[in-house]
């Protein structure tokens, strides 16, 4: 399964002092105009989350190497979960980061290829999916009226809509799928990572929450596991053919 990333020495003390770094600077300069002490709100947030997060897990620090006792001594259930829910704010706000990013690259000229292993997936296609779906207004060309932001709007509500239907529809496949990826022994880390969030999504009654993971981890295995890549690269073409369906259709 994942490897553990719950600090037990020095080293990964470090590695987290890095990220912190990282995150709070990022915080003042992704929006490319206030940094250090002038932030949005909205970073500001991410910056006491990730600081809230990084407090219990260093508290977590030696029930990880060992010392239970202790561990469960100095942090309680409670805090724990506080840390969960302030995870989920660091994650938006990374979340939110993320296509901003990938447009700065493009615009300063990174082709998908090379965007590709930055971002953790296989290929050029998957680079540039990822990207769609984290930023559908993507595709929308400039100078479109309010009226036609609204119509594309709908239409791609309409698109997931379709795409939700026939992932419903054929629920018994896409589980199996998902079950057999899942089962894989012997992945590097980052992509059991991917599985275990597929393994996750596999918990889930509606089968359209499989779509997002099965997407990420089959565009991992392209390598390793080419036949299974293969069929989920087919469900992405169907999905992102119902999409087109209804935002290409004539006004």
């Amino acid at each position: 399964m994942a490897a553990d990333a719950t600090p037990g020495n020095r080293t990964h003390d470090t590695t987290e002092d890095r990220t912190a770094g990282q995150v709070g600077g990022a915080a003042g300069d992704t929006a490319g105009h206030d940094t250090g002490d002038s932030i949005g709100p909205t970073q500001a947030a991410a910056r006491a989350a990730f600081a809230a997060v990084e407090q219990t897990v260093r508290q977590l620090a030696p029930a990880a190497a060992g010392q239970v006792r202790d561990g469960l001594e100095t942090v309680s259930s409670s805090d724990v979960l506080a840390a969960l829910a302030e995870l989920r704010v660091v994650q938006d706000q990374l979340a939110a980061w993320e296509p901003l990013l990938i447009g700065a690259a493009r615009d300063r000229g990174a082709s998908w290829t090379v965007i590709a292993p930055a971002l953790g997936v296989a290929s050029r296609q998957a680079a540039e999916r990822r990207y769609l779906r984290l930023n559908p207004h993507a595709t929308e060309p400039d100078g479109m009226t309010g009226e036609q932001r609204v119509q594309a709007a709908r239409d791609r509500r309409a698109g997931d809509r379709a795409v939700t239907q026939w992932a419903r529809d054929n629920a018994a496949m896409l589980r199996r799928l998902a079950a057999q990826i899942t089962a894989l022994d012997g992945l590097d880390p980052s992509t059991q990572e991917a599985a275990d969030r597929l393994l996750h999504a596999l918990g889930d009654t509606d089968t359209a929450t499989l779509l997002a993971p099965l997407a990420e981890a089959g565009a991992k295995l392209e390598d390793s596991h080419p036949r299974l890549a293969g069929q989920v690269s087919d469900i992405s073409t169907t999905t992102d053919q119902l999409r087109t369906e209804h935002t290409a259709r004539p006004q």
